[in-house]
């Protein structure tokens, strides 16, 4: 019983403050322009190739990339950012306000507390990412429908992958909780969030695709993991150099859970034992 009144409580914690919907609100809008604007300009070029290959530059979809699920899944590969801010934010949140002591008084158990915190962020992230791929889905499939494309909306395949990118967005959440255990300090989760999603991560798995060898480690990589479970990517599109196979969607799932069990386990061991002030 103790542990559900931990899940009600952080519940309450995220919907009582603001930076829940604020999130949701930069989630949407930038899903919104990217998938519509990406959809519209694909679809475009794919009915005027000749037009399109005027503007210079590879405009072409690669063979084997099906396009309603490159531009749906724009939901993931470029909102999976929000979701493990806002799981850190539950926790660093904690020290910057001075929470956490009464926290603890009521409730003694700092790892139920902690585990409270990793199911609600679970639960907030599938949230974050049923919002997010209801706005690339209905963006996507009208730019696709104003070129008279294929959406893949009566397709199972298509909604199966939806699915998959909901967990995902659940998992990235948990992996925030992770994160904000290991590192209390706000500013510098924030920091770490940014720097190794939206640039540390996709250099490094550029490097990696330059060798056979650690092209296979890449696929490790939590964002690459995170593909593998959705099943498409903006990276599909892009040139790489040496490529190995990608993780079968259930691996690329077992990786981010990983990732986010063994995270929180680590901060729950240290930082989140240490006196609070």
């Amino acid at each position: 019983m103790s542990f559900l009144r931990s899940i009600a409580s952080e519940f309450q914690k995220v919907f009582t403050t603001r930076m829940w919907w604020l999130l949701a609100l930069l989630l949407v809008g930038y899903v919104l322009v990217l998938a519509g604007g990406f959809g519209a300009f694909l679809g475009w070029a794919v009915r005027n190739p000749d037009a399109a290959a005027a503007t210079g530059g590879n405009t072409a979809v690669p063979p084997g990339v099906d396009l309603p699920s490159l531009i749906y899944t724009f939901a993931t590969s470029i909102g999976y950012v929000f979701p493990v801010l806002l799981g850190a934010l539950a926790v660093t949140g904690e020290f910057r306000h001075r929470t956490l002591t009464p926290t603890f008084l009521a409730e003694p158990h700092r790892s139920i507390v902690l585990g409270g915190k990793f199911v609600s962020q679970l639960v907030v992230g599938a949230g974050l990412g049923v919002a997010a791929f209801a706005t690339s889905v209905g963006a996507g499939a009208a730019a696709l429908a104003a070129f008279d494309l294929e959406t893949g909306l009566d397709q199972s395949d298509t909604w199966a992958l939806v699915g998959r990118g909901v967990l995902a967005m659940a998992l990235w959440g948990a992996i925030g909780v992770g994160l904000g255990a290991l590192v209390p300090n706000q500013v510098a989760a924030i920091v770490i969030v940014i720097a190794f999603t939206q640039f540390v991560e996709p250099i490094l798995r550029l490097v990696a695709s330059f060798s056979e060898v650690t092209a296979g480690i890449g696929t490790f990589l939590p964002g690459a993991a995170s593909d593998a479970l959705v099943g498409a990517s903006i990276y599909n599109m892009m040139p790489m150099g040496s490529s190995s196979p990608p993780l079968e969607w259930w691996q690329g799932g077992l990786v981010l859970l990983g990732i986010a069990v063994v995270a929180t386990v680590i901060g729950g061991a240290t930082t989140w034992r240490r006196d609070v002030t």
